[in-house]
């Protein structure tokens, strides 16, 4: 990937059939309707994506499809966490193959009692690195439950090649964004937020150059961006106070059902299903997201119909 990668970069929901199979269509009907929002680049295959509850084989389906279909409109980022350092080494080689422009990890975790040690996640990475040749984003999360101290994260930018890409969403970001900014700036092409961007002016004051939020309405998002990094922060602050309610509801209430909702209610996806054991929101959160969601204007809410 020659350009760098700013702005903001959504994560694609994976949307299912009422009866928990994959929605191929409904997936191709994503994309299409993130790249009608503005986006700068879509995650695919993340958390937020139920990641954690496909199998391999419709990963596969997914990632082929996705980056086929996306044609090169815009660049695919593909998640490839796994706590196995050979997994995921194997499916950060074969999103390449299939033309993704960077892969997305998180340390390697199973669990809050095991993890590896500092040296352990350096060594994951490197082995991702020295295997590929796309950047790597090291996505720093609470679900984790790893502490990547700015130590460790300054250590992989600047010793790792391919490691230039960051996604701090862990409480005080802003503080950690910028420790490891100053710590190693030159090595790091992309420091981004995440968290639905809950903390999205502090992250850009701190240095953050983008966010990682849901798909939910990244064409409310991206002004805010666009207009702080062209020095408009009166009118980017005005953006962030106009999508905050949308925001805190999405963060605080609906994780990552909402843009499910929003995109089902908007004619994108047919069914707004998750699966098993998650279960669906209730009438009293979805019908306040759809009003917040209304209040704004949202793309997704008009995009199928």
């Amino acid at each position: 990937m020659k350009q760098k990668l700013s702005g903001i970069l959504p994560v694609a929901p994976t949307p299912f059939h009422d009866d928990g199979r994959v929605d191929a269509d409904g997936m191709r009907r994503v994309i299409d309707c993130m790249i009608d929002q503005g986006v700068d680049a879509i995650c695919i295959l993340a958390n937020y994506s139920e990641q954690f509850l496909l199998s391999d084989e419709e990963r596969s389906l997914l990632m082929r499809l996705s980056l086929e279909h996306a044609n090169g409109r815009v660049p695919i980022i593909v998640t490839t966490s796994h706590f196995s350092t050979g997994i995921a080494m194997q499916r950060a080689m074969d999103a390449e193959a299939m033309g993704a422009a960077m892969v997305m990890m998180m340390p390697p975790y199973h669990g809050t009692g095991l993890q590896a040690a500092p040296q352990g996640i350096f060594e994951h990475y490197k082995t991702v690195s020295d295997a590929i040749d796309i950047p790597i984003m090291v996505q720093d999360a609470p679900l984790s439950g790893v502490n990547l101290s700015v130590d460790l994260l300054a250590r992989l930018a600047r010793e790792l090649e391919n490691v230039s890409y960051f996604k701090i969403e862990c409480p005080f970001a802003a503080d950690k964004l910028a420790a490891l900014i100053e710590s190693a700036g030159e090595h790091i092409e992309g420091p981004f937020d995440g968290e639905e961007a809950v903390t999205l002016l502090a992250d850009l004051d701190a240095g953050a150059t983008g966010s990682m939020t849901s798909a939910m309405f990244p064409d409310k998002i991206k002004p805010i961006i666009s207009e702080y990094r062209s020095g408009n922060i009166g009118s980017a602050l005005e953006h962030w106070r106009r999508c905050l309610p949308l925001i805190n509801h999405e963060n605080r209430q609906c994780g990552l059902r909402a843009t499910k909702v929003v995109f089902k209610e908007g004619g994108v996806i047919a069914s707004d299903a998750v699966r098993h054991p998650l279960k669906r929101m209730s009438e009293r959160t979805r019908e306040r997201l759809l009003n917040l969601a209304r209040d704004l204007d949202v793309l997704a809410l008009s995009w199928g119909k």
